[in-house]
């Protein structure tokens, strides 16, 4: 008789990799509040000369795209490497930065993406309801 044992995680035939495209459909070069279905995309581009500011959809937009409900986490990075200014992400109604970004400025609040070879960020959002989301960055 044949014993199935589980001792970590079930790897997905991609070995847990997220491959994100990058589409014109999800490049935001100028200051703009990013749509729920870009959001949702999971991957945001900047190639912007200038500062550019990515203001966050309310939550209540952003959890109709996701199907959110109370506990879901949702991660989107943004990739600024073709850029050449910063990109700044900010929160709209009903999102709120997380107590780590709040508290640590320089690490979990750090809300800038540099432009360059070292302009990729990672943010996580989860939702304490279907229509509220904290945000924090996480890489």
């Amino acid at each position: 008789m044949a014993r199935t044992t589980f001792s970590g995680p079930v790897i997905s035939s991609n070995g847990f990799i997220t491959d994100h495209a990058p589409t014109s459909a999800n490049a935001i070069n100028a200051t703009a509040t990013a749509t729920a279905a870009q959001v949702a995309t999971g991957y945001i581009t900047s190639t912007s000369a200038a500062a550019t500011t990515i203001t966050l959809p309310t939550g209540t937009l952003l959890g109709a795209a996701l199907s959110a409900t109370q506990g879901t986490v949702f991660d989107l990075f943004i990739d600024n490497t073709a850029g050449a200014d910063v990109v700044t992400i900010a929160v709209a109604t009903n999102g709120i930065l997380s107590t780590a970004a709040a508290d640590t400025a320089g690490s979990f609040g750090d809300l800038t993406v540099a432009a360059g070879a070292t302009g990729l960020a990672r943010f996580t959002i989860m939702f304490s309801s279907a229509t509220a989301y904290v945000f924090t960055r996480t890489a």
